[in-house]
């Protein structure tokens, strides 16, 4: 079912069973492992690779290398350099992109479309490091503004902290992978990257393309081990930084067995739309629709509560559940399907669970809400009048990562609000309408991280910063801002008393 077609990926692989049995990179060469984990295709449950279960053995000589190598090695390429082996990377993916996006389509149930434009954007946000280059600069102090300090100046520095670790989800594994070891090697550090068991592939071949570009052999490493049992790692002092993205239960833990470290935490999400009673219904309706079911709704910035006002409720909801009713669900590698499978059998039962609980309350489900496979469903629309109940169901309370969305009307801006910003997320939201007053206020109270005016949410390749309030993490990813994170202010104070430099004669 994997068949990669470049002569490249050869030396990572075997096969046997009929399946690919991969080496992983571990700070200067590949290896495999006394156990492996078997990766299944969302398409059909069937097992299309084995990755090395590394042991912490390997995982501690790796994190050896990194650390004592490794970012000696980053420091000493100068950053005109390292802008050139990210471009040299970008150059190798364009070059094996269609290995890249079969992986993605079967490894991570994209659509073709879906698994092109997270190669596009991986490679975007290669192409892109110039622009993080930028804010690493530093800054000139002059000392004669303060009497303490007169006399004196300051040269401020960043530096890389060392080594980030970075922790990519199922959603994106290529682009999250890329995107943090992008930021992350521009400012000068090593970076260690913990695939998701659930689609590693496609960051082993990345690994590949890193070898063959040129950077430097013990800067990085493919750690697969299992999310489970990854507490060790994270906890590790030579880790400095962690980028993780994922959900807010699996960041709380990271925060509690990381110690103190930096951290970039991109967590749970699922966004509110507000729909205005002038809104371009049929603007709207596109974009909230494909907020709903792009990539089954397995996005973070997916939306999930669509509040719409009183009086185009009954035209929105009905025009709503007419778009939905023509996504047509099935085989990702189908050149008709708009939404193939979600990442497992178990993320189907949670949705289904969460519908039910929904109904349960007095939820009424205006489309959707059918099993179609053991990891098919369809989008999924669900109508809860009734605000406390919406706001005790379990769609509301957590992120059902689904393509399942509640709907209900709103009466003015102070109910919309209120129910925009009841759950405990914060990442996106997005506003339809045209009165631009009226949306500046909106946006003034929404308690969110970016709010996306007449357009669905969506991160992209990060050219705006995204990232979330309360529970939906800390810090902020994109071109340019990461970057701030995973390098160190150093102030260098130079002491000139007396000696006659700050004064002409």
């Amino acid at each position: 079912m994997l068949r990669l077609s470049s002569k490249i990926f050869q030396g990572v692989y075997e096969e046997v069973e009929g399946f690919y049995r991969f080496k992983t990179y571990v700070a200067g060469q590949w290896e495999g492992g006394r156990e492996y984990i078997r990766v299944r295709s969302p398409i059909d449950d069937s097992v299309i690779a084995e990755v090395p279960k590394l042991s912490w053995e390997q995982a501690d000589r790796a994190l050896g290398l990194v650390y004592e190598k490794g970012r000696w090695q980053v420091r000493d390429t100068p950053g005109w350099r390292r802008l050139e082996l990210l471009e040299r990377l970008a150059d190798l993916m364009e070059r094996h992109r269609e290995d890249l996006e079969l992986s993605l389509v079967v490894n991570a149930g994209k659509t073709r479309a879906e698994a092109r434009g997270e190669v596009d954007a991986s490679i975007d946000r290669l192409r892109r490091a110039d622009l993080d280059a930028r804010r690493i600069f530093g800054e000139y102090v002059p000392g004669d503004w303060d009497p303490t300090t007169q006399e004196t100046e300051a040269l401020v520095r960043r530096e890389p902290y060392g080594v980030v670790l970075a922790i990519a989800p199922f959603n994106y594994p290529l682009f999250d992978t890329v995107a943090k070891f992008t930021y992350s090697f521009v400012a000068g550090n090593a970076v260690v990257m913990k695939p998701p068991s659930a689609d590693p592939v496609p960051i082993i071949l990345l690994a590949k393309l890193l070898e063959e570009a040129g950077f430097p052999r013990e800067s990085f490493a493919i750690l697969t081990i299992p999310g489970s049992e990854s507490d060790r790692m994270v906890a590790d002092e030579r880790i400095s930084v962690v980028s993780f993205t994922g959900s807010s239960s699996t960041g709380k833990r990271v925060l509690s067995v990381g110690g103190i470290k930096q951290y970039i935490m991109e967590l749970g999400g699922g966004d509110p739309a507000l729909v205005l009673s002038d809104a371009d219904v049929g603007a709207a309706i596109e974009a909230v629709a494909r907020g709903i079911y792009s990539y089954a709704g397995q996005r973070c910035d997916a939306v999930r509560l669509v509040l719409v006002e009183r009086p185009i409720y009954e035209e929105f909801k009905a025009r709503l559940v007419e778009r939905l009713s023509r996504v047509v669900v099935g085989d990702p590698r189908s050149p008709g399907t708009t939404m193939g499978p979600l990442i497992s059998p178990s993320a189907v039962d949670e949705m289904l669970r969460a519908v039910e609980d929904a109904v349960e309350r007095g939820g009424r489900v205006l489309y959707g809400g059918r099993r179609l496979g053991p990891t098919y469903v369809e989008p999924t629309l669900v109508e809860i009048m009734d605000k406390k109940a919406l706001t005790e169901s379990v769609m509301y309370r957590e992120e059902v990562f689904a393509p399942a969305a509640l709907i209900t009307d709103f009466a003015g801006d102070e109910e919309a609000l209120r129910l925009a910003n009841g759950r405990r997320y914060g990442l996106d939201a997005a506003i339809f309408g045209q009165d631009i007053d009226r949306i500046r206020k909106l946006v003034r109270f929404l308690e969110f991280g970016a709010v996306y005016v007449n357009d669905m949410p969506r991160h992209g390749v990060g050219y705006y910063p995204y990232g979330g309030r309360k529970e939906s993490g800390i810090g902020r990813e994109g071109i340019a801002y990461s970057v701030e994170q995973v390098s160190a202010y150093k102030t260098i104070v130079f002491n000139f008393r007396g000696k006659g430099v700050w004064k002409y004669a």
